[in-house]
């Protein structure tokens, strides 16, 4: 199973890889048996982090204006890094708080010695707008999508 988000979505795709059910081997419904971690994300500008880095409209709009520290350090998506994470394919357009933002989560990943594959696709400024796609009709995709499919090939994600 595999996530992709992009700003706001991206960080509900961060926090999908991040805050996971493990399963319990031991239940008696074969769905609750099963993680409910995806194997891969693809994150496009995501908001990562809701502390120093943050992208303070996005922190504003998913916790409030005045959300308790619990809150921020709870849903502050680079603190959870361990060995569980996911595969992660991190997208930035290069608008200063995201590039930031995502270059935090990866060098959190990194520390902690993650032994799943990262790749990381740095666009310049403004190439994206606010989509990952591109500027509508579809028709030339954005390159980084290319960088994408190559590196879901890579993970064995898909053929």
């Amino acid at each position: 199973m595999g996530i992709i988000g992009s700003s706001a979505g991206g960080h509900l795709a961060a926090t999908l890889l991040t805050h996971f059910d493990s399963g319990d081997p031991d239940a008696a419904d074969p769905v609750e048996r099963q993680s409910s971690r995806p194997d891969i994300g693809v994150l496009c500008y995501a908001v990562i982090t809701m502390g120093q880095y943050t992208h303070q409209g996005s922190k504003d709009n998913v916790l409030g204006r005045n959300p308790s520290p619990e809150l921020v350090q709870e849903l502050s998506n680079e603190t959870p890094c361990d060995l569980q994470n996911a595969a992660l394919f991190p997208l930035d357009d290069g608008r200063g708080q995201n590039r930031a933002d995502g270059k935090h989560h990866a060098l959190r990943l990194r520390a902690a010695q993650e032994r799943r594959p990262i790749c990381a696709a740095h666009l310049p400024k403004g190439r994206t707008r606010h989509g990952p796609g591109g500027q509508a009709p579809f028709a030339n995709p954005h390159p980084w999508a290319a960088d994408c499919l190559f590196w879901l090939k890579e993970q064995k994600f898909v053929q």
